[in-house]
């Protein structure tokens, strides 16, 4: 190959790799979801649905530009693996209709999963309603989640939960009592390791799998495949 057309085929080959990348990144785009945001990544072939509903009080700060504010939760930070994994994938922020969402991805690609983390569990409800094909509890309240729902109300769930969780709403201990009411339901994989540093109900700790993260991510995805 000579010197011009070896560089001549550079030149291409870093132009289409510039151009693949702002591809990736304009697969992500802003929804209306009922009185809110999210922000949706469609792969070509999807493979399945996932639903991501961040933890604490929702409010990712997800702009119409797709800018988020506040990335730090463990799902938005993570979104891009579960797209990655052949995915479409819808992340909500504050104030969207967790049932719609579960309408706009059955058009999409089915399975629809629900993820839903810590404190989202108590904002879950209303998805089930629209009869997703499989809810995934990732450091959920699960105790709130009973004290507002029935059993009945439960498609094919999994229990992603941390041994040394240590938020003090959502501690292993609340795992068997959930399985319990859940009956066959539900089930739940248990992790351990990682790190943990600063505020143990934050995503910077075992709480938001810091360190295994990817772990957490693969085991929901399994899930999403077949919900069962």
């Amino acid at each position: 190959m000579s010197g011009f057309i070896r560089s001549a085929w550079l030149a291409g080959t870093l132009v289409l790799g510039c151009l693949t990348a702002f591809t990736a990144h304009a697969a992500e785009k802003v929804v209306q979801v009922g009185g809110g945001l999210g922000l949706l990544d469609q792969p070509g072939k999807a493979r399945g649905s996932v639903i991501l509903m961040p933890g604490g009080d929702g409010d990712i700060g997800l702009g119409a530009d797709g800018q988020i504010a506040r990335p730090g939760n463990t799902l938005v930070r993570e979104r891009k693996r579960f797209a990655g994994a052949g995915f479409a994938t819808l992340t909500l922020d504050d104030g969207t209709d967790p049932a719609q969402a579960v309408t706009l991805m059955r058009g999409i690609a089915k399975p629809v999963v629900v993820i839903a983390m810590s404190r989202a569990a108590t904002r879950v409800g209303p998805a089930l309603a629209a009869r997703p094909d499989g809810l995934i509890f990732v450091s959920a309240m699960l105790d709130d989640f009973r004290f507002r729902n029935s059993p009945d109300s439960l498609p094919p769930t999994l229990v992603l939960h941390h041994r040394e969780d240590t938020c003090r709403v959502t501690l292993p201990a609340t795992v068997d009592a959930f399985l319990a009411w859940a009956g066959n339901r539900a089930k739940v994989q248990w992790f351990t390791g990682g790190v943990a540093e600063g505020n143990p109900c934050l995503a910077r700790g075992h709480h938001g799998f810091a360190g295994i993260e990817s772990q957490m991510v693969a085991a929901a995805t399994r899930f999403a495949a077949r919900p069962r």
